[in-house]
């Protein structure tokens, strides 16, 4: 009985894996990309995921640490397809992201109307940074213990945003995040904005919400019309 519960994580295991594949040379960033079964019927959502600093480097087996990549080697489906690139070093830099985003629209069977970014950390960065340049490309962003320019708070007004920070974040504190809050609501207070403080959230634990079905469930309802 033990054996056979065994083959049955590894064979679900293997599955996820063998559903993920690298691009490495047609965009400055190379990445992971899932692409659902029925992609080639139906048109897909993309959610594009943005790592943070310890996950930079060269080798791309190391974005799977943690975030989408680990809730995916982990069991979870995601009905969309899943793009996660690698930053070698630096910052996220939003025309790069873009570059990603468009080779994946030229090249598979994508939805227009349904384009989502999350990040963490350095990725939370990330996101807010390329949704304050492109927003007119993405349709809802999820921003975890990052922050943002507060110069691009009137144009992250424009898209429905969740911006999550832990109150125990000794990293990159709360306040970072508050104040692309603020800017977002000085320029248009009925923004669709959510801000959540995790009580007890340090920089680390935050991650499980990438394990948790809230943070999909919010994005995948937003379309953009």
């Amino acid at each position: 009985m033990k054996l056979t519960y065994i083959f049955i994580i590894l064979f679900v295991y293997n599955s996820i894996s063998a559903q993920l594949k690298t691009i490495t040379d047609k965009t400055t960033y190379p990445f992971w990309i899932n692409v659902p079964e029925k992609e080639s019927t139906e048109k897909q959502p993309i959610l594009i995921f943005l790592h943070g600093k310890s996950l930079s480097g060269t080798d791309l087996n190391r974005v799977r640490r943690y975030g989408v990549l680990r809730a995916m080697d982990k069991g979870r489906k995601i009905p969309a397809i899943v793009v996660a690139p690698q930053l070698a070093k630096g910052s996220w830099n939003p025309d790069k992201v873009l570059e990603v985003l468009e080779y994946v629209q030229k090249n598979y069977n994508t939805d227009s109307t349904r384009i989502y970014v999350c990040g963490m950390s350095l990725g939370g960065y990330g996101t807010l940074h390329f949704a304050g340049k492109h927003a007119d490309k993405i349709t809802a962003a999820v921003a975890i213990c990052g922050g943002g320019n507060v110069s691009d708070g009137c144009k992250l007004s424009t898209i429905p945003l969740w911006i999550q920070h832990g109150d125990k974040d000794y990293i990159v504190p709360v306040s970072e995040s508050e104040k692309v809050v603020n800017a977002i609501r000085k320029c248009n207070e009925k923004a669709k904005l959510i801000f959540t403080i995790i009580k007890g959230g340090n920089h680390g634990s935050v991650e499980n919400i990438f394990h948790q079905d809230a943070m999909y469930n919010w994005l995948f309802e937003q379309k953009r019309e």
